[in-house]
């Protein structure tokens, strides 16, 4: 990494706090079940393939999806706050990341994912 880039880094970081998780599962009935037992987690189906997750009635936190044959990625992501989607995917990209999915908008802002070289994936996320 350039040293500009570490500077410019270090004096605006990335929270460390996951702004939203996502779990992707080839058997998200199943998923939400186990969640709603093992947490007591609150489950708000929007339709047979998404469903949004909260607690003691507050804002949604994350969400359960059903993984199918072309999804990006399978099993938790945490996604994390930046300024912009495109910029921190590009950073990734620069540093070894690959995209598992490209930039795309949602009704709360703009979302992206990535793996980094270990292989984890890593979602961003921005207003």
């Amino acid at each position: 990494m350039a040293d500009n880039d570490a500077a410019e880094n270090a004096e605006n970081p990335t929270p460390a706090t996951p702004g939203w998780f996502d779990i992707s599962t080839p058997d998200s009935a199943r998923t939400k079940e186990f969640y709603r037992e093992m947490f007591g987690w609150q489950i708000n189906s929007l339709d047979e393939t998404y469903a949004l997750v909260s607690s003691d009635g507050g804002a949604p936190a994350g969400g359960i999806g059903q993984a199918g044959p072309d999804s990006p990625y399978r099993g938790f992501v945490a996604f994390f706050p930046v300024e912009d989607v495109e910029t921190a995917l590009a950073r990734a990209e620069k540093l070894g990341g690959t995209t598992a999915l490209a930039p795309t908008g949602t009704p709360d802002g703009r979302i992206a994912a990535f793996t980094d070289p270990d292989g984890n994936t890593i979602g961003l996320m921005s207003p």
